[in-house]
């Protein structure tokens, strides 16, 4: 679409339409799966399913997105609408020149299964002897999917990560009751203050934040 010479009606429902899809396109081809994967299941292991609320969850993760794909949002400015404000570039090769920026990150925080079971589903013969060559033959389309299903991949692993020292708190706690004859009483109303306790105490917030800044690479 060249915006800038074309005023066909058909041109802009297009690019309505896309521009309509365009968040959620942005949010699978960035760091946000991974990251609310991650806050959800946490929340799940905790046993506290409205707290904090969705509304919080999806907050801290959406800017949390941001400060982690600013290089990333920074050099797209550079190449990308700079270049087109100036009039250098026309809208389309504007997006060709913003996709090499996030299609190059997308690459380096894809796991390496990911990519050759895509590379296999497409039939797609890639054979190169560096990286840059790789990132020129690979499609968009392959990079993409390949990504997502690392980033989710990636989020369970850390969600089963978080579950693991709540389930030891779940366990100890039940065993307790079991052990004093308090059967009618739920583990859960015991438990969950003492996860929450352990949570505050480890400074689980700044921790798991951490993790997931650093565990990207850029």
């Amino acid at each position: 679409l060249d915006i800038n010479k074309s005023s066909n009606t058909i041109d802009l429902i297009i690019l309505i339409t896309i521009l309509s899809v365009a968040p959620s396109i942005l949010v699978m081809m960035t760091c946000f799966t991974r990251i609310v994967i991650s806050f959800s299941l946490l929340r799940n292991a905790m046993g506290v399913q409205q707290t904090p609320p969705n509304q919080v969850m999806i907050g801290l993760a959406l800017f949390l997105t941001l400060f982690i794909m600013s290089p990333v949002i920074s050099e797209m400015n550079e190449v990308a609408y700079v270049p087109y404000k100036n009039g250098e570039y026309t809208s389309v090769e504007a997006v060709k020149a913003a996709s090499v920026p996030l299609k190059e990150w997308m690459l380096k925080n894809t796991s390496n299964e990911s990519m050759d079971f895509f590379l296999e589903l497409s039939n797609s013969d890639v054979s190169t002897e560096n990286e840059e060559e790789f990132m020129e033959q690979v499609s968009f389309t392959t990079v993409v999917p390949a990504f997502i299903l690392s980033e989710i991949k990636i989020g369970f692993e850390i969600g089963f990560l978080l579950y693991v020292p709540f389930l030891i708190i779940d366990i100890i706690v039940s065993t307790v009751l079991m052990s004093m004859g308090m059967m009618m009483l739920p583990p859960t109303t015991i438990s969950i203050p003492f996860k929450i306790l352990l949570f505050i105490l480890a400074d689980g917030w700044t921790l798991l934040v951490g993790s997931l800044a650093s565990g990207f690479n850029t």
